[in-house]
């Protein structure tokens, strides 16, 4: 029985130190899909309403690992959230709150929605817009990954508890091969981040550093 006054990053921690789990591991063909690396959620002196950082060094990570995808000829994926300026295209999941700050007002083409500028996005990268919590809901990422004959998901981006897990959850359930670099996803706040590596290691995903990923990816053909 798991002690109830362990902290999320604990919990983690336990899980990291106990015994090897089995890994879904690295298939035939991989993809990278950053999910909404934008100046919204990766500036918090910009924009500290919405904005979260885990590791600093989180773009370079991204960097590694886009850099290293394109050189294998593998498929590399940013989305980014944005709505039409009347919101409405955010559905009942914009109703709850209604601040300048709030998910709804994310208006497409405004510095919230930009892409975060650290990172190094190629012409050949694929840019997806979203409205929903999984890149996979109602996008063409899945038929993306069926044309490049994909069996591997890499997942980057934020928030660990919010989209990165939807993603996550939906990849898996469409039958890939779900990756998680642990430096290259965050969250506003330590106890959910480290609850949804939890959770996402023991269930959904291989949670693994990113010089594990990048020794991954490297093996692959």
């Amino acid at each position: 029985m798991i002690d109830g006054d362990l902290t999320a990053r604990q919990l983690f921690a336990t899980l990291r130190a106990g015994p090897p789990r089995a890994r879904f591991g690295f298939g035939r063909r991989a993809a990278l899909v950053n999910v909404d690396p934008q100046r919204a959620y990766t500036e918090p002196a910009t924009f500290p309403a919405t904005a979260y950082e885990t590791d600093p060094r989180q773009c370079e990570h991204i960097n590694t690992l886009a850099t290293l995808c394109r050189d294998k000829g593998f498929p590399v994926i940013w989305t980014y959230v944005a709505y039409v300026e009347s919101g409405e295209d955010c559905g009942v999941w914009g109703t709850r709150s209604n601040t300048p700050d709030s998910l709804q007002n994310i208006r497409d083409g405004s510095p919230r929605a930009q892409l975060d500028p650290r990172l190094t996005i190629a012409p050949t990268d694929i840019i997806i817009r979203k409205r929903m919590a999984s890149a996979f809901f109602e996008t063409h990422l899945r038929s993306l990954m069926t044309f490049h004959g994909v069996d591997t998901v890499v997942v980057t981006g934020g928030s660990t508890s919010g989209c990165v897990r939807a993603t996550v959850v939906d990849g898996l359930s469409c039958g890939f091969r779900m990756i998680v670099p642990e430096e290259c996803v965050a969250d506003r706040h330590e106890s959910p981040h480290f609850a949804n590596l939890y959770d996402m290691a023991v269930k959904y995903a291989d949670v693994l550093s990113v010089g594990d990923v990048v020794q991954g990816l490297s093996g692959m053909p």
